[in-house]
């Protein structure tokens, strides 16, 4: 059995020619450790828990290895087993496989095997060499760049990028919410980070969440190069991952907050001519937008990861919201659902660097809010785990405080006069008009950018969030 030391580094290097010259150097890699790592995988698959949050088989240094993985991880995550005959119909037919003994090669990978409480070791491993040879690699292009005349690419994509706000009406670079004063503070959703949208049950999460999604789909335009390749203008293709409602509550949602058609009406079917008119044309508008609805309950990381990346490869993701996160399921099963909250953040968090897209995460908050006589949520109170807090990037709180006024009504307290409740309750009814319609979005942190709070309109009827009024631009 190959035991190779996990922290080892093989490094070919040619002996010096005649004429003197210095060695040739190979990219740092260790296909032993990569071995070691399959075998494991092919020994017992749960070894491939422990990788497969960050491991890519990009980060193989050898392109078999690389393909060996993919194939493992595709049978795995189907709930099939990987290992030497499984696999050998993936590569009966491959003559790059052929080449180093065909499947007789798997047979000697499973031989290579350590123990799998040493895979993530290992894995490390292959991924930090990995990071190695694209550092060389980078280093190689800015040389080559600054020998160069050429502007460097550095340079021309921040061009681009700035050039791309510009011509935002917000002035902003990322994927746009369609809600002004969100998009002021934060200057959109931006790729490769992890956004938090938490609030207690009936805030309006899922409301907003779906706004945000109509809003991005319903501005998505991209041109197309002289190469052939797209080019997103505005807006996103949107993967909306809802592991609570069915796909059928979303689109209500949505059709609900287009047409101004209370979604009960709809479902009793309870229509005016007028507003089945209304339907028929917001559903037809709905079934054109880049929305991908996917309603599969209990999702891991893994799954997740795997869809978001077909929409990638297939339509162009550009915005992925989960709704929610303490609804995933850990591919970590443990007592500790703290541990396993952490494992889910932090797989977002890996999920929104690999694709460069926005993750918008929905989050349930503990009941110490309601505790307090301020129910304004704090980061104290992300449910859970500390972690959430730790891997985002943008944390915000959605507050509503007519929910709990609407809770509130004054009742006659014991030798109280009639009187003095008639007062309790017209100035209760005072305060409720005045917030009915209301509601906040806490930005609690922004790791690249200011914190504070957005007004927002909300109607509860339609589940529809608007901008306040036609004058707010600031935050409070």
């Amino acid at each position: 059995m190959i035991t190779p030391q996990p922290n080892s580094t093989s490094i070919s290097a040619l002996p010096e020619n005649e004429n003197n010259l210095s060695s040739l150097r190979m990219p740092p890699h260790n296909f032993e450790a990569e071995k070691a790592l399959l075998g494991a995988i092919f020994a017992n698959n749960n070894a491939y828990d422990r990788v497969a949050d960050f491991l890519r088989p990009t980060h193989f240094a050898d392109p078999i290895h690389g393909r060996i993985f993919e194939s493992s991880s595709k049978l795995i995550e189907r709930g099939q087993i990987a290992d030497p005959i499984t696999l050998k119909n993936f590569f009966e037919q491959d003559s790059a496989l052929a080449d180093v003994g065909g499947a007789q090669y798997l047979v000697e990978i499973a031989a290579s095997m350590v123990n799998v409480i040493n895979a993530a070791e290992y894995g490390r491993t292959i991924y930090d060499l990995h990071l190695k040879r694209q550092l060389i690699e980078l280093g190689e292009n800015v040389v080559n760049s600054a020998y160069s005349r050429d502007v460097d690419d550095f340079a021309i994509t921040q061009i681009e990028k700035a050039e791309a706000a510009h011509k935002r009406d917000g002035k902003i670079a990322g994927v746009a919410t369609g809600l002004r004063d969100i998009d002021t503070i934060l200057g959109g959703l931006h790729p490769s980070d992890l956004v938090i949208l938490a609030g207690r049950p009936s805030m309006g999460k899922t409301a907003l969440a779906t706004n945000i999604a109509f809003n991005a789909a319903y501005d998505y335009k991209n041109e197309t190069d002289s190469e052939g390749r797209k080019k997103i203008i505005d807006g996103a293709v949107v993967g909306f991952f809802s592991l609570e409602m069915s796909a059928e509550q979303l689109a209500a949602r949505i059709l609900s907050e287009q047409t101004e058609i209370a979604s009960d009406k709809m479902r009793k079917g309870k229509l005016t001519n007028d507003e089945f008119d209304r339907l028929v044309v917001a559903s037809q508008q709905l079934h054109n937008l880049p929305i991908y609805i996917d309603d599969t309950p209990a999702l891991s990381v893994s799954m997740l990861r795997t869809r978001a990346r077909r929409l990638k490869r297939e339509h162009g993701l550009g915005l992925v919201i989960v709704d929610y996160l303490q609804l995933m399921e850990s591919s970590k099963r443990t007592e500790n659902r703290v541990q396993e909250i952490a494992e889910i953040t932090r797989g977002l968090k890996t999920l929104a660097k690999e694709l460069d897209v926005p993750v918008l995460a929905l989050s349930q908050l503990s009941r110490a809010v309601e505790q307090r006589e301020d129910r304004r949520p704090q980061l104290s109170d992300l449910r859970e785990s500390g972690a959430i807090e730790q891997d985002a990037d943008v944390v915000t709180f959605i507050f509503r405080e007519a929910y709990y006024l609407e809770r509130a009504e004054p009742i006659l307290r014991q030798d109280e006069s009639a009187d003095k409740h008639g007062e309790r309750l017209h100035r209760w009814e005072t305060h409720l008009n005045d917030v009915r319609h209301h509601a906040e979005l806490i930005i609690a942190k922004q790791r690249h950018g200011p914190t504070g709070t957005v007004k927002l309109y909300f109607d509860g009827m339609f589940t529809r969030f608007g901008d306040l009024d036609t004058q707010h631009t600031d935050v409070i």
